[in-house]
């Protein structure tokens, strides 16, 4: 069984008092093995957690999707709650951190000079196992950490965002880092996501390639459709009109426009800090 727990998102849920901003991040307890996926933009992950009654000091993995700022900059914050643990003798677990090698580089956007991780690679190993995989990585029995996601349709994925500083050269940054965990049961697959950056439509392609499964349960996280282009808004459509998941779960970087198309061929559901989904 896994146990997934929205702990940033944009939106929060009504009667559910807890803190939002735009980033994601998802607790995920799959048997004994706990996860922190993403950490959003600021410490709000750890106040919404500490509400929620969950424990971060005794996580096992910490899954990056990819390396930007509202993905990565609560690494920061993580680090600090760590340490002051560390420091007053409190039990705490070195967690892995598991992501695509790509993930700590510098990019830049639109004249920001930074809009990846605050902490480089060689800092970040003081504080966790270093697992940089481009290749999928299976955490328990039922979960993979996707790696490097190939890109297969002509309708995302098309655009770069920004630059990437790459040995000492800046170059279009494809954003090859981002990267899905999947969650395998006798049902079908999970898929869960960051950004989406690699195209939703090839995240699930390939999922359903690593893990020899072609049935989707559902799709939860950020689907990177805000004003998508008519192509690539149609092929989504269409393709999620051929697949039939079980329900999908459009977050963060999913527009209004882009959500009630989707909902006129999949079963959408509300997405917001607070959710509680169980999957057998």
């Amino acid at each position: 069984m896994l146990e997934l727990r929205v702990l940033v998102d944009n939106n929060t849920l009504i009667d559910h008092y807890f803190h939002g901003e735009p980033g994601v991040s998802y607790h995920l307890q799959d048997g004994s093995t706990k996860i922190l996926f993403d950490v959003g933009y600021s410490d709000v992950f750890i106040r919404n957690a500490e509400k929620m009654d969950i424990h971060l000091l005794d996580t096992d993995f910490v899954v990056l999707s990819h390396g930007h700022l509202d993905h990565t900059w609560g690494l920061y914050h993580l680090i600090k709650l760590y340490t002051e643990a560390r420091i007053e003798k409190i039990d705490c677990d070195n967690p892995a951190l598991v992501a695509h090698p790509s993930a700590f580089l510098t990019r830049t956007v639109g004249g920001i000079p930074e809009i990846g991780s605050l902490i480089p690679e060689d800092k970040l190993s003081c504080h966790f196992n270093m697992r940089l995989k481009r290749d999928p990585l299976w955490l328990t029995d039922n979960l993979v950490f996707l790696g490097e996601i190939k890109r297969t349709n002509d309708f995302e994925a098309t655009v770069p965002i920004g630059k990437i500083l790459r040995d000492g050269t800046k170059e279009d940054d494809y954003v090859i880092d981002d990267s899905a965990l999947v969650y395998t049961s006798s049902k079908g697959l999970t898929i869960i996501t960051g950004c989406s950056h690699t195209g939703i439509c090839n995240i699930i392609e390939y999922a359903k390639r690593v893990c020899g499964d072609d049935r989707v349960v559902d799709i939860i996280g950020g689907f990177h459709l805000l004003e998508p282009s008519h192509e690539q808004l149609q092929g989504t459509l269409e393709y999620m009109k051929e697949l039939q998941p079980g329900t999908v779960h459009a977050a963060h970087c999913t527009d209004l426009n882009s959500k009630i198309a989707l909902s006129q061929v999949v079963d959408i559901r509300e997405v917001g800090v607070g959710l509680r989904l169980v999957y057998n």
